[in-house]
């Protein structure tokens, strides 16, 4: 053994060096940035190579190890094998050649030896040798997977995508706390803002969504046109999945009937969109765009032929909010970092006029400004003031003769305590102000004089933009992800919220129709999926990362970021239980089917069971699972509540017999054929045709099998969610491909009913609740099982008619009936017909 061991250690360990020979001397702060994030993207794939070849080597010791433990009885398998085959031989006089044909006993990937009991028949001459086990690599490690008994011909299998297919139903969150001017009201009675790749259309009043979901990636910018029906909406650049960088841009769109009506600057924005404009004098008929690139690129586009008017480069400066005159589009001001700049725009050309601050302090930031009645500009700055900017006339006796008039402060009017985030005018001149620090939202008249004032409540955060909905009623976004609806007398209540950082836990209720969420800003929050709404929401000290309803469905366990895991009540909100694994983060958590047992997978590498009695509110250490080299990633139990399936960030498949002690299975054959009440590991027979070719692992992060045992959900590192038939144990296995989150999808999990399924975004801080849409009828599993037979019965065949009848033509959808009676009466019996 140990001349084995030092024959397969040098193949495995490679001396790994960090190299440090890149020039620190980058010109700009943006190219030493650049060069930073690439050293750290070297130095976490190197750690992540180290990490992996490290398991690599203690995976081909444990196999080593495994085989001298199997070896004399595998000696004693092929005597008896022998014996059999020379007694059967010489009662039907075999031949020589035949004693040395091959024998139906295969050898496995992982060199273990499988033999059937009785003679040993040869194979015939183009008889397909039967396959045990199989092998997919992942950053080039073999990971061996075995065919369970009731599949005979692995190779002849057919994926297919599922039926069933999805539908977006409701979006969770709204994204404040880094954008702006994001929200709008609509005459139809919507709200309308955005969070990761969507834009919502909210009805206050119906509480009902619509959704544009055209954009590729995040957006970052929204306005509303003159017409208060078109809308432009500004992205992101992002990667694909191979990381080559996608091109920016903006849809401008019908609010009403949703229909992009031009994209613009497709390729001629740099990074992505952050600001977005019409103009008002001519009715809308130019669009102003800033973009992302360092010079912040400033550029007017003709909004119906899609074409550039002229572009001009603002400022290395951040840039906040830019807007046409509302008297005059050749007239634009942009503001930002120690900047507000006035635009005038001729003959394709831009001149520039900044701000005279004078004898003003000059603030860090201006943060949003509006126009005055009387055609003043007012800028809301990082000390909390409102400043009124107006012409003044050139100073000949100061600049000389040639001098021109210039822009400078005429007013400044204290508002807030600590920064003015928005600035939103109203019909008769009034202006609102939404403070950061005071929380506070003041009316003021045409002059300044302040008339109204409310505080809206500490959990919400600070206010980020203001929208009127009819002079008296108001739409606030907020710097903590949520839209409140009120009035200066009765006070603001939430109509959205959301998460605020980046989200991990997901669970299902396993007979109600509610979920919980956890991340890293610290809240549990339960939501209603019929009611579409957030019923409670705690703040914890540490952030959750994983969660599980226990099977009563009474209470919810929560682990942490530090090892401590605790069980919440549903319906009290008390913590009813408390514990602590080891001093690292736990990444799931897992009742058995019958609420007897929580497994706690742990950072450390190990799997805590623990007793749960009194209705899940008592909770005793029954065993420690130790075995795996990484840390565990997902965990699964079997439907007798006896054995547990784990997967490791090495990517490793082991097997657990909890009710004999946590006890590693060392022969992962015999657990082939073993039945999982659920289905979240992401290495398993049943779900490796998931992986798309090139993986290096961590490209899906979470996946969930529906109830029915149909199809299994995906969430992957490019934003997508995937929707496969189950099981999928072929690679490059079809799916259902859909878009909508902005980030990593972090999780997905289906409703007790499989009615929806939830996918949860990292740090686009989005839930999209999907809805199932049942498909054609049959079980994916009974597909798997007629496939893997040969059958002389031809194949049932499912023709689906889609026929679209006008509604003023009733005659039509009545003839249709009557053909589609036709076809089934006068078709073959293989066919099936609906309509």
């Amino acid at each position: 053994i140990g001349h084995r061991e030092a024959s397969v250690a040098p193949a495995i360990l490679t001396h790994l060096t960090v190299s440090s020979s890149d020039d620190a001397s980058a010109d700009g702060s943006a190219d030493f940035a650049d060069r930073a994030s690439m050293m750290e993207v070297r130095l976490q794939a190197q750690e992540d190579e180290i990490t992996l070849l490290k398991s690599s080597l203690a995976d081909a010791l444990r196999k080593l190890r495994l085989h001298d433990q199997l070896l004399p009885l595998l000696k004693q398998q092929l005597i008896a094998g022998e014996c059999l085959q020379r007694d059967d031989c010489q009662d039907r006089s075999c031949s020589p050649e035949e004693l040395a044909s091959p024998s139906t006993s295969v050898r496995t990937s992982d060199s273990n030896l499988s033999s059937r009991s009785g003679p040993l028949s040869p194979i015939q001459e183009g008889e397909k040798k039967p396959l045990w086990s199989i092998k997919m690599f992942i950053r080039g490690r073999p990971i061996t997977m075995y065919i369970p008994s009731n599949i005979q011909n692995y190779e002849d299998l057919k994926m297919e995508p599922p039926f069933e297919r999805l539908e977006l139903d409701w979006v969770y969150g709204y994204r404040g706390r880094d954008c702006r001017d994001n929200l709008y009201f609509l005459p139809s009675g919507e709200a309308v803002f955005f969070i990761a790749c969507v834009v919502v259309l909210y009805h206050i009043n119906n509480r009902t969504q619509r959704h544009y979901d055209k954009h590729t990636d995040c957006v970052r910018c929204l306005t509303l046109h003159p017409d208060k029906v078109r809308m432009a909406s500004g992205q992101t650049a992002g990667v694909d999945k191979d990381g080559k960088p996608l091109h920016p841009c903006v849809h401008i769109w019908d609010s009403t009937t949703l229909v992009t009506l031009q994209q613009i600057g497709l390729g001629a924005f740099q990074r992505g969109v952050g600001c977005v404009a019409f103009s008002f004098a001519d009715s809308g008929a130019f669009l102003c765009v800033i973009d992302d690139s360092n010079e912040h690129m400033l550029s007017v586009w003709d909004c119906n032929k899609g074409t550039r008017h002229a572009e001009v480069k603002n400022t290395n400066e951040a840039v906040f909010c830019v807007e046409f005159n509302s008297n005059d589009s050749t007239n634009i001001i942009t503001c930002g970092k120690s900047h507000v700049y006035f635009w005038t725009l001729s003959a394709g050309q831009f001149t520039k006029k900044q701000g005279i601050f004078g004898k003003y302090k000059k603030p860090k930031f201006i943060q949003c400004f509006v126009f005055s009645l009387t055609g003043d500009v007012l800028t809301g700055d990082s000390e909390g003031n409102i400043l009124t900017w107006g012409k003044s006339a050139a100073d000949v006796k100061t600049l000389g003769k040639g001098a021109k008039e210039t822009f400078q402060i005429m007013r400044q009017t204290r508002a807030h305590e600590g920064s003015v985030f928005t600035l939103c005018s109203l019909q008769g001149g009034a202006v609102l102000s939404g403070g950061g620090k005071d929380r506070k939202i003041i009316r003021w008249s045409a002059d300044l004089a302040p008339e109204r004032e409310c505080e809206i409540p500490e959990n919400y955060g600070a206010v980020r933009t203001i929208s009127d909905v009819d002079g008296e009623e108001l739409l606030v976004g907020t710097t903590r992800n949520a839209i409140l609806r009120g009035t200066f007398s009765d006070g603001f209540v939430a109509i959205v919220q959301g998460h605020m950082d980046e989200m991990w836990g997901l669970a299902t209720h396993p007979s109600q129709n509610i979920f919980i969420t956890c991340g890293h800003d610290r809240q549990v929050c339960l939501w209603k999926t019929e009611e579409h709404k957030l019923d409670w929401c705690i703040t914890l000290e540490e952030y959750g990362l994983c969660a599980d309803f226990c099977p009563n469905g009474s209470v919810v366990s929560v682990g942490l970021s530090t090892g401590r895991w605790m069980v919440l009540d549903l319906l009290t909100r008390e913590v009813v239980s408390e514990s602590i694994d080891g001093n690292e983060q736990l990444s799931v958590m897992r009742y058995s089917p019958d609420g007897s047992f929580l497994a706690v997978g742990s950072h450390d590498n190990f799997i805590y069971i623990y007793n749960v009695t009194e209705s899940g509110r008592r909770y005793t250490r029954f065993g420690k699972c130790n075995g795996h080299s990484s840390f565990i990633t997902h965990l699964d139990w079997s439907k007798d509540g006896k054995y547990i399936m784990s997967n490791s960030g090495d990517y490793e498949i082991l097997y657990w017999d909890v009710a004999a002690g946590c006890k590693l299975l060392r022969n992962r054959f015999e657990s082939k054929d073993r039945e999982w009440a659920s289905y979240t590991c992401v290495l398993g027979f049943h779900v490796m045709g998931v992986w798309l070719e090139g993986s290096d692992g961590t490209d899906i992060n979470a996946l969930c099998r529906s109830h029915s045992e149909r199809m299994v959900a995906v969430a992957d590192d490019f934003c997508k969610v995937h929707l496969f038939q189950y099981p999928c144990p072929k690679p490059k296995a079809p799916s259902h491909k859909y878009e909508g989150h902005g980030s990593h999808v972090t999780n997905v999990c289906f409703t007790h009913s499989d009615s929806h399924l939830l996918s949860m975004g990292g740090k686009d801080t989005c839930i999209l609740q999907w809805r199932v849409i049942r498909g054609g009828p049959g079980d994916s599993r009974e597909k798997l099982a007629s496939t893997s037979t040969s059958s002389p019965e031809p194949a049932t065949m499912l023709l689906q008619v889609c026929v679209l009848i006008p509604s003023t033509e009733p005659t039509r959808r009545e003839d249709t009936r009557i053909w589609i009676a036709q076809l089934r009466s006068t078709s073959e019996t293989r066919y099936k017909f609906s309509l």
